[in-house]
């Protein structure tokens, strides 16, 4: 069963990557300071739309991520908008020292985009996964973090970066995702949380591909008479603390869903604000501390306890320790 079927979401039509490449291509029409910087990896990042359209603004670095990064500063200290493509493994992995260093210090306004995060990279196997990539640029303090769950949001992400001033980072995904929004009428605000479902008895909370997942487990939670808030956490950072504070209180349980570790993930960021605000029990869905082989990317979320199911179960022990605790 594809991802959102089960709530009925209507189909992506193309890989959120494509989308990303059509998003980045409209914000470079539409903005002449915009430059991509692009690490050999145009053909499948889609960063490439902007080669073919404006080749005088497109510079592949080549296979050299710490260069990529330092040229891409480069071009934002004189006034341009520098879109920094690769995967996202690469970029964090490879190119930290820079990141950090010539953007994240430097507070400078260049837009790192990592693209193919997550385990749904697939076939391309673990070297290229980036399952740690929130991790990493969660610790450079200066970045925002925006990571979308369909293809609507994937272009207002994009829209909303190139507007905001300072370091940006967004996570691209190679896998088709359903349509949560509408193209025409997208809320997309950074720092703040989506609630794309209501429900009283519990939230879930995810970001990227997690959200249509967790959609399909609402609905398959409704049909136990159980029902979940959904909230689309877009922005990492600055995190919508008010609407975790707003989830644990009146829902009283929370899951987290992510396509990442748990361990410095979106799940233990939400933790420490509940924990803080208004402590209620909680489950946490995403990869346990292990490396994932190469393999069909829905398969090796099956795998590795990373579905609408897993989402399902993990819900229906947070409710089952509310009212435990009730009791």
């Amino acid at each position: 069963m594809q991802l959102g079927a089960r709530a009925g979401l209507k189909p992506g039509g193309k890989p959120l990557r494509d989308h990303f490449g059509d998003a980045l291509l409209e914000v470079a029409r539409q903005n002449k300071k915009v430059v991509v910087l692009d690490g050999d990896l145009g053909n499948s990042t889609k960063a490439e739309t902007v080669r073919e359209a404006f080749p005088e603004r497109f510079f592949n670095i080549g296979i050299a991520e710490s260069n990529l990064v330092g040229v891409g500063a480069g071009f934002a200290a004189t006034g341009h908008i520098p879109f920094i493509v690769s995967f996202s493994s690469f970029l964090l992995c490879n190119a930290y020292d820079q990141i950090r260093l010539a953007i994240a210090m430097s507070n400078i306004n260049a837009k790192v985009v990592g693209s193919h995060g997550g385990i749904t990279l697939g076939k391309d196997g673990p070297t290229q996964m980036g399952i740690e990539d929130l991790a990493l640029v969660g610790g450079l303090p200066t970045f925002t973090i925006v990571v979308p769950s369909d293809p609507a949001s994937m272009h207002a992400a994009v829209r909303a970066i190139a507007e905001h001033e300072g370091p940006c980072f967004l996570r691209s995904s190679r896998v088709e995702l359903p349509y949560i929004y509408d193209p025409e009428d997208t809320p997309f605000e950074i720092g703040k949380a989506n609630v794309v479902r209501e429900g009283d008895d519990l939230t879930i909370i995810g970001t990227g591909i997690m959200v249509a997942a967790a959609l399909d487990a609402a609905a398959v939670l409704a049909e136990e008479g159980i029902e979940a808030r959904v909230l689309d956490l877009h922005t990492i950072r600055p995190l919508d603390e008010e609407a975790i504070a707003a989830a644990a209180r009146e829902t009283g349980a929370i899951v987290t869903a992510e396509e990442h570790l748990l361990q410095g993930g979106i799940g233990a960021n939400v933790a420490r604000l509940v924990a803080l605000n208004h402590p209620v029990p909680m489950r946490f869905v995403g990869l346990r501390d292990t490396y994932v082989e190469s393999g069909d990317p829905w398969d090796l979320l099956e795998k590795y306890n990373m579905t609408p199911d897993d989402i399902v179960a993990a819900a229906r022990e947070a409710v089952a320790a509310k009212k435990a605790m009730v009791t």
